[in-house]
């Protein structure tokens, strides 16, 4: 009789063992428990520690409230201003409640993800590239807005979402730097322009300071000299003074004459008159009264010494008698 309620003992602590292991739960420290009993959510939320379930009629089941770094795929878009572009992000995230976790999404991590992917999509079509390069604050939180708002509902809390890339094509990247090197280029010349402003109104002002005292140029001639001459060159520039150029240029032009003073009444030269035009060889010949008939035999009249300059200039040949001087045309 002793032996079996022995065995009957140890049948029962056996299976009060075996119940224990059975229902026995530890929750850790950054988990939270969620109960289900018979399918049925139980109110009290389980702590880190150890618990028990009924064995076959409540269900533990574990919920991670750590924060979770869930890296976003790289998407495709056209940004507003029609650039192409690839942009990858990161999100963080955690579970504020376990039950609606557990409760209101089947699975809250591949929740979170599609909802990052399809609000980055939107955040890109929404931005300009200027935008997703520089001003990605606000697009940060533009993007953590569009995702927190589906998200409380599953008990998950937003912390903080970050884009991490944005890639270009690379027509995109050789026309940015074309960009960039020409307004670098523009700053150079400006910030140049304006260095030699500056040292221009100083030269002018150093200028009218050497012109009161001769010397001061020579003083700065030497200093110049000696600033070559400490280089240790074989070869040494003097500077050649431009006023002195210009003295030599004047002494090599000639004096101008001094014209006698003209009287005020008295009649310009006629050497100050233009030269009356010669007459034209090609002129025609003043008409010349016939002359009397003579006698084959005689020697013809010689013309009058009142003919024109032309005429008496130039001898002309005898005539015939009884002919008429040809008209030259």
């Amino acid at each position: 009789m002793v032996q079996v309620l022995l065995v009957a003992l140890v049948v029962v602590v056996l299976a009060g063992a075996l119940y224990t292991a059975a229902a026995a739960r530890v929750v850790k420290q950054f988990e939270r428990g969620v109960v289900l009993r018979l399918g049925r959510l139980r109110n009290d939320v389980r702590g880190p520690g150890f618990t028990m379930v009924l064995p076959g009629v409540e269900r533990l089941r574990k919920v991670n409230m750590q924060i979770v770094t869930m890296p976003v795929p790289a998407q495709d878009g056209i940004t507003r201003d029609n650039v192409t572009v690839r942009v990858d992000a990161v999100i963080y995230f955690k579970v504020v409640d376990a039950a609606s976790a557990v409760i209101e999404v089947e699975d809250y991590r591949f929740a979170v993800s599609q909802m990052a992917q399809t609000s980055l999509r939107s955040i890109i079509g929404k931005s300009d590239l200027d935008d997703l390069l520089s001003n990605r604050e606000k697009l940060n939180q533009g993007l953590e807005l569009m995702i927190d708002s589906p998200a409380v509902g599953w008990g998950v809390q937003i912390d903080r979402v970050e884009i991490k890339d944005v890639s270009l094509p690379e027509t995109m990247k050789r026309s940015m730097a074309r960009q960039a090197e020409a307004d670098r280029e523009r700053r150079a010349r400006v910030i140049n322009a304006d260095a030699e402003l500056q040292a221009s109104k100083k030269l002018s002002q150093a200028a009218a300071e050497m012109s009161s005292q001769p010397a001061a140029l020579q003083l700065r001639l030497l200093q110049t000299v000696v600033a070559v001459a400490a280089e240790k060159n074989s070869t040494l520039v003097l500077p050649f003074p431009v006023e002195l150029l210009r003295f030599l240029e004047r002494a090599q032009q000639p004096a101008p004459q001094q014209q006698p003073a003209q009287q005020p009444t008295a009649e310009p030269p006629a050497a100050a008159q233009p030269p009356a035009e010669a007459p034209s060889a090609e002129a025609v010949p003043a008409p010349v009264p016939p002359a009397p008939s003579s006698t084959p035999g005689q020697p013809a009249p010689v013309a009058p010494a009142s003919a024109t300059p032309a005429t008496a200039a130039r001898p002309r040949p005898p005539r015939i008698a009884g002919t008429k001087p040809l008209a030259r045309h």
